[in-house]
């Protein structure tokens, strides 16, 4: 038997570990992709020459007009911080007043950030002249928000008040593939991103299918046209009025590869084929075991994204490996809450009566944690409450892991490993 000596991100560091036997089929990560050159300029030009539209939002804003920036929260790395300050020269060049910008951190049903999250979303010098005109969504706040239409599937839309009443609104983010929302950025970053709680609620119900007790099969990652979800989305973040969109997509070290920037549709769009080329992997067969890590995300409703990666490319009887920190442990008491219920059928039949967002996410968990060890500063409560098994190390899990598939006859297992889970996405055929 072959030992295979590995090292996988966990945290800020390295860990390494030896597996005692099987076959590595490979390593499955975001494509290696060159950043910006001359990245100022770069960013400048294609904010200049946008995507779908005649006129660039330089040349669409006039003096005396208000400006509403509606810029990522503090759980998605997108790099908008270097955005930024190209984006808000170009429009006080254009004679928008420093006053009469804004900005607005998309929350959707996620906490606000921190001041020192805030600096580090906006980047130092906008920080410094605009955190005074910087505000977090808060979903719940309706006061604050304001009816804008009803999409043809039903969703009432009630969007945040300072952004539909701008003047003009520039939506910032970046582009990954989503798993039911298709993909990020574009459409997102107003619904769910400056949405109200019964907003999201209703355009993440489409999740579920609308007769059979199970997940709508057309609700799927990387998947926008006849997705539901995202249509719906799409519909309506288009009761307001984006009068432009600036989308990131990055590389594997979460530098610049290239911007997009234009009307809100096509612009994104075209922004998804780069990220699908980015972030998705075509895989010939699915692994015994997927030693996956999601170093960085803070709780384990933003991990629930690498989980959901790995599941694409293991075996239905295979196993997980998660390394996951989640410092901020599960998500919060809500999410707890769907998880306890304790069933698929049981947080189908709630979600029937009212959708929110960690139901989605928790019908996802225990349908595939149960085949997961998790390496983590979570609790064994906490794991256990997802249906995960609990993991010393990851010496420990690699160890059980090659048990179980022992126990079944597979002695030299095959094995992905996925240093980038939350964002590498496997297509298997």
């Amino acid at each position: 038997m072959t030992k295979i000596e590995i090292d996988i991100p966990y945290g800020a560091e390295m860990i390494h570990a030896v597996l005692p036997a099987g076959k590595l089929l490979g390593t499955l990560d975001v494509a290696d992709t060159a950043g910006l050159e001359n990245q100022d300029s770069a960013i400048r030009g294609a904010i200049q020459h946008p995507i779908g539209l005649e006129k660039n939002i330089f040349e669409i804003v006039n003096p005396g007009e208000t400006v509403a920036i509606v810029v990522p929260d503090s759980f998605r790395t997108t790099r908008i911080e270097k955005v930024l300050p190209v984006l808000v020269d170009g429009l006080l060049e254009s004679g928008i007043a420093e006053v009469d910008i804004s900005f607005i951190y998309a929350t959707g049903t996620h906490r606000g950030p921190t001041p020192d999250e805030e600096r580090k979303i906006l980047g130092d010098s906008i920080y410094e002249r605009f955190k005074n005109q910087a505000y977090s969504h808060d979903p719940r706040d309706e006061d604050n928000l304001v009816y804008t239409g009803t999409t043809s599937r039903g969703t009432k839309v009630h969007l945040n008040r300072r952004v539909h009443e701008a003047d003009r609104i520039i939506a910032t983010g970046a582009v990954v593939l989503h798993y039911f929302g298709g993909y990020g950025g574009g459409r997102k970053s107003i619904v769910p991103g400056v949405a109200s709680i019964t907003s999201i609620a209703s355009n993440h119900s489409m999740n579920l299918h609308p007769t059979e007790d199970e997940i709508d099969p057309d609700v799927r990652i990387g998947g926008l046209e006849g997705n539901p979800v995202a249509e719906d989305m799409l519909e309506a973040t288009q009761q307001s009025h984006v009068d432009y969109i600036v989308n990131t997509v990055l590389n594997r070290d979460s530098e610049i590869a290239a911007v997009f920037a234009g009307e809100l549709e096509t612009a994104h769009l075209e922004a998804t084929k780069l990220a699908h080329k980015q972030f998705a992997i075509d895989i010939s067969e699915q692994a015994d075991i997927v030693i996956a890590a999601s170093p960085s995300t803070q709780n384990f409703v933003q991990t629930h994204k690498a989980l959901f990666n790995a599941y694409q490319a293991v075996k239905p009887d295979g196993r997980i490996i998660l390394l996951a920190p989640c410092p901020e442990g599960l998500g919060g008491d809500q999410f707890a809450k769907w998880l306890k219920l304790g069933s698929r059928e049981a947080i189908i039949a709630e979600l029937r009566k009212e959708s929110e967002i960690n139901g989605q996410t928790a019908l996802s968990t225990i349908q595939k944690a149960p085949i997961t060890y998790v390496v983590t500063e979570m609790t064994d409560d906490e794991v256990g409450t997802m249906r995960g098994r609990t993991t010393e190390s990851l010496e420990d899990a690699v160890v059980k892991a090659f048990a179980d598939m022992a126990d079944i006859g597979r002695t030299e297992p095959t094995v992905y490993l996925m240093p980038s889970a939350a964002y590498t996405v496997p297509f298997f055929e």
